[in-house]
């Protein structure tokens, strides 16, 4: 499907954008998620538009954070930091619970995912992924490689080799940004509320 392909390509290079702390990402993530929303429409999947407008909207407020950060890197580019100990208690608790409201609804409407509890593990990472990236937090990086871990096998065993192949590309990035954005924190200086 053309739709999930160009989708799908529009994601990896918002998640390349990201990497660079570009600004950027974020249309590109909120385009990835319009696009989707059109291909999982047509293939009557109704739990992944749901996942797509959440992506869109958390999407539109990752740009209105990184627009109004009131620090950034000395490249111009968006200051990167590690999480507390707290926010990261909140997005682990947030994943957790989330998993669980989320593939208990996948299990008592089984038409929204064949396979809800990796289904309900992958759009609540993804949306964990994304509020911290917003934040600028480099535990974002962590979270999608936990994504990734579950999205790479659920994908090519639900016969969606192209999908499986851009989290296999993903997996990569991931790889790659983590250490880039951790390299970050450890040459720059600390910038008290970089992201508030």
């Amino acid at each position: 499907m053309w739709s999930d392909m160009i989708g799908n390509t529009i994601g990896l290079i918002a998640l390349a954008l990201g990497w660079r702390r570009s600004i950027l990402t974020w249309p590109a993530q909120l385009l990835s998620g319009v696009v989707l929303v059109g291909a999982y429409a047509s293939a009557h999947l109704g739990g992944g538009v749901g996942k797509q407008l959440l992506v869109i909207g958390v999407a539109a407020w990752g740009w209105w954070q990184w627009n109004r950060g009131s620090r950034q890197a000395q490249d111009g580019s968006i200051a990167v930091r590690f999480a507390t100990w707290k926010e990261r208690g909140l997005l682990l608790a947030g994943a957790v619970l989330g998993t669980l409201a989320v593939g208990g609804l996948f299990t008592l409407y089984p038409s929204l995912s064949w396979s809800p509890w990796a289904d309900a593990y992958i759009f609540v990472g993804t949306l964990v992924a994304m509020v911290a990236q917003a934040r600028g937090l480099v535990e974002f990086w962590f979270a999608w490689l936990l994504v990734d871990l579950v999205g790479v096998p659920l994908a090519f065993n639900s016969g969606l080799a192209f999908s499986g192949l851009v989290y296999v590309i993903y997996f990569a990035l991931v790889i790659w940004g983590m250490r880039d954005w951790w390299l970050r924190t450890r040459t720059a200086p600390a910038l008290e509320g970089a992201l508030s």
